[in-house]
């Protein structure tokens, strides 16, 4: 048996020492329930943070466990849900960030499969229900920052994209991760525009895809996804630009290839394949240094906030990308 000496002379065994991992996360819960005004949340969620982190009942509850993940419970006051759920980017349903609330009830979640394909042992398809019981659900408190320059605190529920990959067995050609979304001129009105090259392409490299921070997420406010915010599965990566999240995925694809993106492939020279968050990359159009957190006083007249570095998840992911030019690999 080990021993750690304290300055009391007295000598603990290692075994009893709480693993460094384990102490920075709970540190870090303990300072986000503070920073949300939550309390009695021992070694689960108390009544108060239940409360907080709730949505309006609208929608089938979808609980999760407070996440074990270092870095996955940003310390910040959450954005309002009705926010989170009439504020969206997602181009199948409108341009106009208020046309998903308006259009998604078109969209059907049920039933739902996801095929997993390309350089891998053991493809497959998997039904929604089956996906729902891959791996235990968590609650996550990610930041989503999307490039027009605004941004939003998000519980969300899911679990690690790495624990769906892990099944499929990629082989030592796959070096990226395809993500292709729902095109449905049926469901989606926004598919009869020419306003992208449909349907929705994202990618990721096969680190970043297996980093446990990325989310495959059912829900959010423990609930399940509403139609407008990517019903019923979809990708949160948090240190990159909201549009590397791919909503309502249908198919996963390892490739060996890099990826072209549907932004890439609109316009290459402002959306490059990474897209993490830099204040020091700006948009050719705007400037990405500071950001507009949604909901906040003052509405578009709020006071702007310091855009940070990978969305402030440089700790747990800056490694990813050492020696790396970020102004080239933008």
């Amino acid at each position: 048996m080990h021993f750690l000496r304290q300055r009391d002379g007295l000598r603990v065994p290692s075994s009893e020492i709480t693993p460094r991992a384990d102490y920075e996360n709970r540190r870090e819960w303990l300072k986000a329930a503070s920073a949300l005004g939550l309390a009695g949340l021992g070694t689960g969620l108390g009544l108060e943070a239940q409360a907080q982190t709730a949505g309006p009942g609208k929608l089938a509850k979808l609980p999760g466990a407070r996440s074990a993940v270092p870095g996955a419970l940003a310390v910040e006051k959450l954005t309002r849900y009705e926010d989170v759920t009439s504020y969206n980017n997602y181009y199948e349903f409108g341009t106009d960030k208020s046309d998903p609330a308006r259009n998604a009830h078109t969209l059907k979640p049920r039933p739902w499969t996801v095929a997993i394909e390309g350089e891998c042992a053991k493809p497959g398809r998997y039904g929604i229900e089956d996906l729902l019981k891959l791996a235990p659900m968590e609650e996550r408190i990610y930041r989503l920052r999307c490039v027009e320059g605004w941004s939003m605190v998000i519980p969300w529920e899911g679990y690690s994209l790495a624990e769906l990959l892990k099944k499929a067995e990629p082989n030592s050609r796959a070096k990226y991760v395809e993500f292709t979304t729902l095109a449905d001129k049926a469901q989606m009105p926004g598919v009869r525009s020419g306003v992208l090259d449909w349907p929705y392409v994202e990618g990721l490299r096969l680190d970043e895809a297996m980093h446990p921070l990325t989310l495959l997420a059912f829900g959010l406010y423990g609930e399940v996804l509403p139609n407008q915010n990517g019903a019923p599965l979809r990708l949160v990566v948090p240190w990159k630009y909201g549009f590397k999240s791919a909503k309502s995925i249908v198919r996963i694809r390892f490739t060996e290839q890099q990826p072209v993106s549907s932004w890439t492939k609109a316009a290459q020279q402002e959306y490059g394949f990474f897209s993490n968050v830099n204040p020091k990359v700006d948009h050719p159009r705007w400037s990405q240094a500071t950001e507009r957190r949604i909901g906040e006083e003052g509405g578009f007249f709020a006071k702007k906030r310091a855009t940070l570095t990978f969305n402030g998840y440089e700790p747990q992911v800056g490694q990813l990308y050492a020696g790396m030019d970020l102004k080239k690999f933008f």
